[in-house]
């Protein structure tokens, strides 16, 4: 098993894009440790798990080509750690099956999601719209609710990559509903107070876009 070094791991993320770059994995890495020390989890599982949790580059399938690469990298490891780090890989997705079994991997989900979430979740929707092409802004919060309708899900499936699905959307069809998804009471707690901000900026983003402040 190679020294998983921060250098080490930095290189596992080389191509990765700027949603998933190794700053993220930090970030999360963080998060996830403080979550299952506050949790009662083994930190140990949770610190790999977090650190490898992307390096896989295909994006459809990641977290099932994560855990299998994970397996490779950490030959020589007790076979139970082993098994508990890939299942957190292989459970860290929120739209994705399957579901964590695990304490350790419902510590992993939650951090991945609260990274998804608050000012940085803000910034990774902005910094993939500016990507894209997308427009900054299009319609306040309440006329894109009305026109997403109930099925947030397929809606964002079947016009996320088009050039007026704005950050706004996003918070719409994802980020707006994230927080209640948190596994952990550690987790939570930290969610609500990212939620807040988000429903704020959002809803000064309208007011500035349409020139009432």
């Amino acid at each position: 098993m190679p020294t998983l070094t921060l250098e080490f791991v930095k290189q596992l993320y080389a191509h990765a894009d700027s949603a998933h770059a190794f700053d993220h994995v930090m970030r999360v890495t963080r998060l996830a440790v403080h979550i299952a020390e506050a949790e009662g989890a083994d930190v140990d599982v949770v610190r790999v798990a977090a650190l490898l949790h992307d390096m896989a580059d295909a994006r459809e399938a990641h977290h099932l080509e994560g855990a299998r690469q994970a397996r490779s990298l950490l030959i020589g490891s007790r076979p139970e750690f082993i098994d508990a780090v890939a299942h957190c890989i292989e459970a860290h997705r929120f739209s994705q099956p399957p579901e964590p079994k695990t304490l350790e991997a419902r510590c992993l989900n939650d951090a991945d999601k609260l990274d998804a979430i608050g000012a940085i979740g803000i910034a990774r929707a902005f910094a993939f719209a500016g990507a894209h092409g997308n427009r900054l802004w299009s319609h306040p919060l309440d006329e894109i609710e009305s026109r997403i309708g109930e099925n947030r899900e397929a809606y964002r499936r079947l016009h996320g990559g088009a050039k007026d699905y704005t950050p706004s959307h996003e918070f719409i069809c994802k980020l707006e509903r994230l927080a209640e998804t948190m596994y952990t009471a550690t987790a939570r707690e930290i969610a609500r107070e990212r939620h807040a901000f988000m429903w704020a900026f959002f809803q000064r983003l309208d007011e500035e876009a349409i020139g009432a402040r």
